[in-house]
């Protein structure tokens, strides 16, 4: 029987091991110390993936992963399988919820649920989407074992498979150079990222599922390209829409007092503030609050088509042109708005710089809700690539997701 060997080697059992990411997983999590147990259907199978290594059937697995640490559930029927919806359910829902029950009885700590990131997409109705949503949520409905899951974008490793197994055959520093110019259109995760990430979850133990991905902060080309988009807009704007700056402006004047340009402090990357510049959609004197905070009578006439149409951004290409803002990124806050800086702070979305529209915006989160919209833009920052910021300034073209919104309370001032 296996006995966990503490908190410094951890036991870990990895179902699916015999897999694309099991293969590459393992030796992982062996080179950071764990003593890993591998589980499959066929144990020779194992054995000949995993010389040396223990290894068990599923039906074995409530007594060989005796206080273990962790199970690390790979078993997958993956979307790239021609099958009917019933082999999906059984290898993706029926077999996770065996896992689980295994673990449950075995004294197992805590278990990982590796997902994808094609299951978080709630309009993909696929037989492999649909059915790991299901197990997901027949997790939850088990509060005797906490389980994690973990949604992963593509996976890379030193040797690549399926449609990128092409470039194995590329010198590796040209390779390398080649999974970072592809991982800017789409995100991907490294494995070893992997490995640290479920090591942080036998530390932290939190339940709450998170994608895993390397991100876009560190990826010059993401990075080049992003500035080239953001700069181009700016200058397309400023070149065609001139006329339309100034007669936005002449008509601001003329319905309310004050300037057209409306100048807050707003709360960027790292952190650091700088002077957001907007069109004033809101008569002098009302109070420096967040949209959805200001009362629906302080909003000019005017003010209310600018809102709707988003054109009350368009005064943001200067933030772009000063480095401040992107075109696509988490709408900055203000600097009193302390419960959203700091819940973004705690999901990282201070990493990245603040743009006109957004994950959010388009999905019509406000800022009403701290946690929940910086949920959605913690989703945002980890699934960041040039193709997703692309969709979001469509969405935001066609009218997708609401402006700002102010409260429908009387003003008090």
């Amino acid at each position: 029987m296996a006995q966990s060997l503490g908190s410094t080697y951890p036991l870990v059992v990895v179902t699916g091991a015999t897999g694309r990411l099991g293969k590459q997983l393992v030796p992982e999590l062996e080179s950071r110390g764990a003593r890993v147990i591998v589980s499959g259907r066929d144990t020779r199978k194992l054995e000949i993936a995993f010389p040396g290594r223990e290894a068990c059937t599923y039906e074995d697995l409530h007594s060989t992963a005796k206080g273990a640490d962790l199970v690390i559930h790979l078993a997958v029927l993956n979307n790239d399988v021609l099958a009917p919806r019933s082999a999906f359910e059984e290898v993706n829902v029926k077999l996770t919820m065996r896992v689980a029950e295994a673990s449950r009885k075995a004294g197992v700590r805590r278990m990982i649920n590796f997902s994808s990131t094609h299951a978080l997409d709630e309009t993909n109705l696929g037989h492999y989407a649909a059915t790991k949503r299901k197990a997901v949520e027949e997790l939850a409905c088990r509060p005797d074992l906490p389980v994690t899951t973990f949604y992963l974008p593509a996976v890379v490793g030193d040797e690549l498979s399926g449609k990128l197994s092409a470039l194995n055959k590329l010198p590796r520093h040209v390779r390398s150079q080649v999974i970072h110019a592809l991982s800017a259109l789409k995100p991907t995760v490294r494995v070893c990222t992997v490995a640290d990430e479920v090591f942080a979850e036998l530390k932290d133990r939190t339940a709450e599922g998170r994608i895993v991905s390397e991100g876009q902060v560190d990826n010059l080309y993401f990075g080049v390209v992003k500035r080239f988009i953001d700069l181009s807009f700016a200058v397309a704007v400023l070149v065609c829409f001139w006329w339309l700056l100034i007669t936005l402006s002449i008509l601001i004047r003329l319905q309310s007092k004050g300037p057209a340009i409306f100048c807050q402090e707003r709360v960027g990357r790292a952190g650091k503030t700088f002077t957001c510049f907007k069109f004033r959609t809101m008569h002098l004197g009302t109070p420096n609050v967040g949209t959805h905070e200001a009362p629906e009578n302080a909003v000019t006439p005017i003010g209310r088509f600018l809102r709707s149409s988003k054109l009350d951004e368009l005064p943001q290409v200067f933030n772009i042109l000063l480095n401040q803002v992107s075109l696509v990124g988490p709408r900055p806050c203000l600097p009193s708005q302390s419960e959203l800086i700091q819940a973004r702070a705690r999901r990282g979305v201070l990493d990245v710089k603040p743009g006109i529209t957004g994950y959010a915006q388009v999905h019509g989160v406000d800022m009403s809700e701290p946690e929940v919209l910086s949920r959605w833009d913690e989703t945002y920052v980890r699934l960041q690539s040039l193709l997703l910021d692309i969709r979001i300034a469509l969405a935001t073209a066609r009218g997708r997701g609401l402006g700002d919104r102010a409260t429908a309370r009387a003003s008090s001032t």
